[in-house]
Order: structure tokens, then sequence, then C-alpha cells
């Protein structure tokens, strides 16, 4: 049963920016019943309530009016923060890349981390954070001549989460090369480069047979960059 969305990870506390007494007036057009919140918390509420609906019913079948009666605020206040169902779901990317990278990190250094450490987290972390297979699934056209390609719709999730992951790869190579003495690669192009080979990979893993199946992706995927990049081997 579906419940109001209330998601903890991205819920934050701030102080009323100037323009909320704008907000207040778009929302008073809207829907008279949906509570009054602090802008921030509006913000954060139809976040988590887009996340929700876009991984259990779809891109396509949730309209911003489902939105807005999750997330307990008026319609109106869903354009006012975002603009659109699409803005929404590109910011939905770039918090879905944010949260990524916090659990490729799990408190360490930069510069202490490599293929090996970073790959299965990336692996472990999408086993549970399916929401992308749901946006694709609703986003991808099903006919007879359907190729497994991004459509339109879901472009900017993609573009989003790849956007600030990819900027984070290329950060962390930079800092880890230098501490192992790794000259001669062309970071940007291997950061690049590595998030499409990891791409690839998550796909096969979420789609692998068998356990022994995904475990021999990730191993494979983990050789590879490592190869790539001239990191030794552990």
């Amino acid at each position: 049963m579906a419940t109001r969305a209330t998601d903890s990870r991205i819920a934050e506390s701030s102080a009323t920016r100037p323009d909320a007494k704008a907000e207040s007036r778009t929302e008073s057009r809207g829907d008279s019943r949906a509570r009054r919140y602090d802008p921030a918390e509006t913000k954060q509420r139809v976040l988590a309530a887009a996340h929700m609906l876009f991984s259990t019913k779809g891109f396509a079948s949730t309209g911003t009016a489902d939105i807005a009666r999750e997330a307990d605020v008026s319609e109106g206040s869903i354009f006012y923060h975002f603009g659109s169902k699409k803005a929404l779901l590109a910011e939905l990317g770039i918090r879905h890349g944010k949260m990524m990278i916090e659990y490729m990190e799990q408190g360490d250094a930069l510069v202490d981390l490599e293929p090996g450490i970073i790959i299965p987290r990336v692996f472990e972390f999408c086993r549970s954070n399916m929401i992308w297979d749901n946006i694709i699934e609703s986003c991808v056209d099903t006919g007879p001549k359907a190729k497994l390609e991004h459509s339109a719709d879901a472009e900017p999730f993609y573009h989003a989460a790849k956007a600030i992951t990819t900027e984070w790869i290329y950060r962390q190579m930079g800092l880890s090369m230098a501490k192992r003495g790794i000259t001669g690669v062309d970071i940007e192009l291997a950061a690049s480069f590595t998030h499409h080979i990891v791409g690839d990979a998550i796909d096969r893993i979420l789609t692998a047979a068998t356990p022994e199946e995904a475990a021999r992706v990730e191993k494979e995927t983990v050789r590879f960059v490592r190869a790539a990049c001239s990191y030794p081997t552990a």
C-alpha cells in the first residue's frame, strides 16, 4: 500500500526563502486541501513522491496530479519548483547520481578508492535502487521495432545522473592515479569510457540468470577497468 512520501534520505531543513510568498500564492490557486510547507520541504516532498511513483507506476503512467496527491502539496507547486514533469525527472537523476556517489564513497577518501572497491559498490547500489529500470520500461517503445535504447522521455534522468557521476569519476581517477604514479592516461576520456563500461555491466548483472553469471560479470568489469586505466592487479 502506498503511503505519503516522506523520504528521509532527501528530507532537509531550511529557512524559508525570499520567494516563499510567491510559492504560497501559486499554491493558493491550486488544491486548497493541500497543506502548506516550507518551500524547501515542499520540493523534497515532491521529489520523494515522484521517486516512489515513477519507480512503481512508471514515468508515463504518473501524472503531476498523482505526485501532488502523494506529496500532499498543490499541483501548482510542482510547476513552481520544477517547471515540468521532465524537469522533475532530471532533478531525480541528479538525486540518483548523488546517492550513488555517496554509496561509492562510503566515507572513504577518494584517493584511496580504486576499481576493485568502487565497481562492486555500484552494482550493490543498483540492485537496491532500480528506479532507472522502471523509468526506462515506461518510456521505451515496446512495439515490434523497439530497440533497447533510451527514449526521449527517459533522457533527462539519464543525462543528469551521468553528468554528476562522470564528474565524480574524473575527480576520483585524478587523485587515485596521482597517488599510484599512473601517468599517460587521458582522465577525461577514461572517466567517460568507464561510465559506459560500468553502465553496460549493470544491465548485464541486473538481468543475469544466475548469481554465478553476475559474479563473472563483476569480476571481468573490475579486471577490464583496472587494465584500461593502468591500475595494478590486486
